[in-house]
């Protein structure tokens, strides 16, 4: 199949910005450092989901649902955006968060509580019993006579990052640059295989390093290539496999998923300092601080473009335990 012929529902209005880190650059002494802007988006404020949301959400017209049903933890950023495209196509939106109604509602939740959201919160219950219980949540809807869409298939949300993928290997083009290095977050593994498969199929042939935020390299590297293997099924084989390209570490996972290193809090402070852009401890902050260590130690030389994936979460710096207890410093 073509990747055209799925159903889509636009939630982007046209490419997300590619640009140059220029400060950073001059500071780093690598005079070729770009960011690829999909924090930058103009629903919900913006994030990797979006891209994956437009093909769910084209499934879900497609089935004639009425209610979209999304699981995760309190701070996710699937949570927030399936509420603001819920709201924004006219779709009811049942969130289930596999956490304790937590005593402050803040960052990602707060904006699910304000696009309109049905939230409901099971414990601190694992991933497995996590989508049990959706999908039980989806049963007792369409009992009630609503008609859900349970958001989530790994494989049709990597479509939406084939896109991207082609899209910034176009962008970089038309600034006459060839990427030799891109780098993003390694997590659950949807945004991370589209993008690979969209790398290969436009003709990129540097190197694609997966920092991870959650698994050890094992488990994310499985993980990819399995949805890279749907994807193949799906829009048909890549010109090369996924391995030509992807680079995955776990060097900078630091203490564990959500919890930022001290190399994490400083590329935060960095980012915003130089670039007034702005990094979350879950997703951007660990991808930055391995594209700074790349660059001190060599591994990215000066005249290699490189460029960095910011796959959004911007609201997750409004969380205030977090934020006052990582990165409010004595001045």
């Amino acid at each position: 199949m073509e990747l055209d012929a799925l159903p889509r529902y636009p939630l982007l209005e046209g490419p997300t910005p590619f640009q140059p880190l220029q400060r950073l650059g001059r500071e780093t002494g690598h005079p070729r450092l770009f960011i690829k802007r999909d924090d930058a988006m103009p629903l919900g404020l913006g994030g990797n989901k979006l891209r994956s949301l437009e093909y769910w959400l084209g499934a879900a017209f497609a089935a004639g649902a009425d209610t979209l049903v999304v699981a995760g933890h309190t701070a996710s950023n699937q949570c927030r955006l399936t509420a603001a495209a819920a709201a924004k196509s006219g779709l009811g939106c049942v969130i289930l968060h596999n956490a304790d109604r937590p005593a402050r509602i803040e960052g990602n939740l707060r904006l699910s509580h304000l696009f309109g959201a049905e939230i409901s919160y099971l414990g601190p219950v694992g991933e497995s019993e996590r989508r049990q219980a959706a999908e039980a949540r989806v049963e007792e809807l369409r009992r009630e006579g609503r008609k859900p869409y349970l958001v989530g298939d790994p494989v049709l949300g990597a479509a939406g990052y084939v896109h991207a993928g082609m899209e910034l290997l176009d962008q970089a083009r038309a600034r006459g640059v060839v990427l030799r290095h891109i780098l993003l977050p390694g997590s659950m593994g949807p945004t991370e295989a589209g993008f690979l498969y969209g790398l290969v199929r436009g003709g990129f042939d540097g190197e694609a390093h997966l920092v991870s935020v959650e698994y050890g390299v094992a488990e994310l590297a499985e993980r990819v290539s399995r949805i890279f293997a749907g994807l193949e099924l799906l829009l048909g084989a890549a010109d090369r496999p996924v391995g030509s390209i992807a680079r995955f570490t776990d060097r900078f996972l630091g203490p564990g998923y959500g919890i930022p290193g001290p190399d994490a809090v400083a590329a935060i402070r960095q980012f915003a300092e130089t670039e007034a852009l702005l990094l979350e401890q879950t997703y951007t902050a660990k991808p930055a601080a391995a594209l700074l260590s790349m660059l001190a130690d060599g591994s990215i030389a000066p005249d290699e473009p490189a460029c960095l994936l910011h796959t959004g979460g911007t609201a997750s710096l409004f969380e205030d335990d977090f934020y006052n207890a990582v990165l409010v410093r004595g001045d």
